[in-house]
């Protein structure tokens, strides 16, 4: 499960290419919905971070006119350093998948941004995650830093989980420490995992992000 919240700020502040995936191919409870998001990590070479940023800011417009971009930061804390993070929005997987095709035919695109920049990076993680039922993806009130909290829970699903998950969170966010954006379940990817029980938690890690100039979430 992975929890993404902003810490407010004052002090520390509040908080290339993928196999396509057809829809015929979606499991468990969460096949016939249509929205998700894809999660997208890059690892790249320590030199080259500001560059790789530095060019994607020039060229996120190419990017965006294909689809919705959710936020966009590079990681500060929490594991392997030197990478971005992103999240993408889709209608549905045809939706993606004609995403994908556009963008392979998109000379600009793979010119200006996709073909240099490849050397850049080291590797590339995908996963694609679903809203959990009882969660909207919110936008906080101000400008901060954002962190994600990945929970590896048993299987089982938000069926088995679910309830006593909410509980958590809800505990957790209304002490007013920080503002929940979303709560996500993936469903490609690593599974049973929360991004936001102790008698369901396998394990849990949290990485601090710090959101790029262009990124719609700030």
């Amino acid at each position: 499960m992975l929890v993404l919240r902003s810490r407010l700020t004052r002090a520390l502040a509040a908080q290339a290419w993928t196999p396509q995936v057809y829809s015929s191919f979606a499991t468990g409870p969460r096949q016939s919905d249509g929205t998700f998001y894809e999660f997208r990590t890059y690892s790249l070479k320590p030199s080259k971070m500001n560059q790789f940023l530095e060019n994607f800011k020039k060229n996120v417009h190419l990017r965006t006119a294909h689809s919705e971009l959710v936020g966009y930061w590079s990681v500060e804390f929490g594991g392997r350093v030197n990478k971005a993070f992103h999240i993408w929005k889709y209608d549905n997987f045809a939706h993606r998948i004609e995403v994908r095709k556009a963008l392979a035919k998109d000379k600009e695109w793979q010119e200006q941004f996709l073909i240099p920049n490849l050397a850049l990076m080291d590797k590339q993680e995908s996963e694609i995650t679903y809203l959990v039922p009882w969660c909207k993806l919110e936008k906080p009130p101000k400008e901060g830093v954002y962190e994600l909290v990945t929970f590896q829970m048993k299987p089982g699903g938000p069926a088995v989980w679910g309830d006593t998950f909410k509980k958590a969170i809800n505990a957790h966010v209304i002490l007013g420490y920080s503002k929940l954006v979303g709560v996500f379940h993936t469903e490609y990817g690593a599974l049973n995992r929360v991004r936001e029980c102790v008698n369901y938690l396998v394990s849990q890690q949290n990485m601090l992000l710090i959101p790029t100039s262009f990124s719609p979430l700030k």
